[in-house]
């Protein structure tokens, strides 16, 4: 008998659930979990194992397999809110800015926070600008499309190909909110309340087109026409971005696994590296993230710290940083790390890189590389070790990386050997 609702926990144990085939398959080939595999020890079961990605997802068979995360649901949306657009008042929010009502599970909570978001980007009504109309019409209306008039109509009159401006709400901004609705709306486990004012949230989008399903987001442009519209379409498009996994077996139709899903490596990094570069900024310094570099002098290996700061200028590398979204050990298990951190010291000329890690045992370190070359201050390549407590409030966060900012980076690059 296959079950209709499983709980897994982000990187937590096994679990021996009975689901159906095609529930198994579609989970094991989409990539959500870290392992979903047949239960050899009792028929019709399989064992699911969750890894970073948490949410809620669908199987074809109809079981609703939710992943909950180690961080709380409301210290999540702050990572994301802040992640997604730190210049605004977000980061003055207790909670990011991110309003998730009383709901302390992702979906319920996602689906509370984009409906209130585009209900205040709408409170002055609904958007509208220009966009290009290609249409067969009666009269002439705008620019006669010669070459179409004369291949479809062999020049006769009416109707007349035409192209002309129109003012309408059918543009990208409303086109991205309508379908972040619709997609909200075919999520697993949306609330009866938020789901009515959802409904009501796409009839008054109604006059934008629907995307259709695997074309990319249409691009907008920020602006001070569309800035009452800005938080809720970046929200909307993290929304859309948690696309549903396919699988498709030889032969087979492909099996959809609808649901929303976040990857919390990558939403633990992307939050790191976007506060430390505002922090840098403060300093009057400049932060680039996955900055593109060779480990060799051939050009052949190719490296990309997730975060590089340089001088104001842009031209002297100062300080590498590198976001890991797990348990920082002293017990030597993430030496790896540390060989990662050296040789983007090494290839960028530095005496400082710095590993960040969402949790662990001590609060900071450094390890000084013997054998490296010393500096002006007689020390060597330095790696610094740092945690933060994700479970703390967002000032406290936000401060603890600001620390991780204010410390001294190397200023004489490496000399050559």
């Amino acid at each position: 008998m296959t079950v209709r609702d499983v709980t897994l926990h982000e990187y937590g144990p096994a679990v021996s659930v009975p689901l159906c085939t095609e529930a198994g398959l579609a989970l094991a080939g989409s990539g959500i979990l870290q392992s979903a595999t047949p239960d050899p020890g009792r028929q019709g079961h399989w064992v699911l194992r969750a890894g970073s990605r948490v949410g809620a997802v669908r199987t074809p068979g109809g079981t609703i397999v939710r992943i909950m995360p180690k961080t709380p649901v409301r210290r999540l949306f702050f990572l994301l809110g802040f992640s997604l657009d730190p210049a605004r008042a977000w980061r003055d929010s207790r909670e990011g800015g991110i309003d998730t009502g009383t709901y302390d599970d992702i979906v319920p909570a996602l689906a509370h926070a984009v409906e209130r978001q585009i209900d205040a980007a709408l409170r002055r009504g609904v958007l509208q600008g220009y966009r290009e109309v290609e249409e067969s019409a009666p009269v002439v209306r705008g620019r006669l499309r010669e070459a179409e008039q004369i291949r479809r109509h062999f020049g006769r009159t009416p109707p007349a190909e035409v192209t002309y401006d129109a003012y309408t709400g059918d543009i990208a901004e409303n086109r991205i909110l309508r379908a972040a609705v619709e997609r909200l709306l075919r999520l697993p486990q949306v609330p009866g309340l938020v789901r009515r004012r959802l409904v009501h949230q796409r009839v008054r989008l109604a006059d934008a087109r629907p995307l259709i399903r695997g074309q990319q987001l249409p691009r907008w442009q920020p602006s001070r026409l569309n800035s009452r519209y800005q938080p809720a379409l970046r929200l909307a498009e993290a929304v859309l971005r948690g696309t549903s996994p396919e699988h498709r077996p030889a032969g087979a139709e492909p099996l959809v696994v609808d649901g929303f899903l976040l990857d919390m490596n990558k939403l633990f990094e992307d939050f790191v590296t976007v506060a430390l570069r505002e922090a840098f900024r403060e300093q009057g310094l400049a932060a680039y993230l996955q900055d593109s570099h060779h480990l060799d002098t051939a050009g052949r290996v190719r490296i990309r710290p997730d975060l590089v700061v340089r001088t104001g200028d842009g031209r002297t590398p100062l300080a590498v940083v590198d976001a890991k979204y797990k348990e920082e050990k002293a017990d030597g298990l993430h030496n790896a790390d540390l060989y990662q951190a050296l040789a983007y010291a090494t290839a960028l000329g530095l005496h400082e890189a710095h590993l960040v890690y969402a949790a662990g045992r001590q609060a900071g370190r450094f390890h000084e590389v013997r054998g490296t070359v010393a500096g002006r201050d007689g020390r060597g390549v330095r790696l610094y070790q740092h945690t933060l407590d994700l479970c703390q409030e967002p000032d406290r966060i936000l401060s603890a990386l600001r620390t991780i900012a204010a410390r001294p980076a190397a200023t004489t690059p490496l000399s050559p050997s």
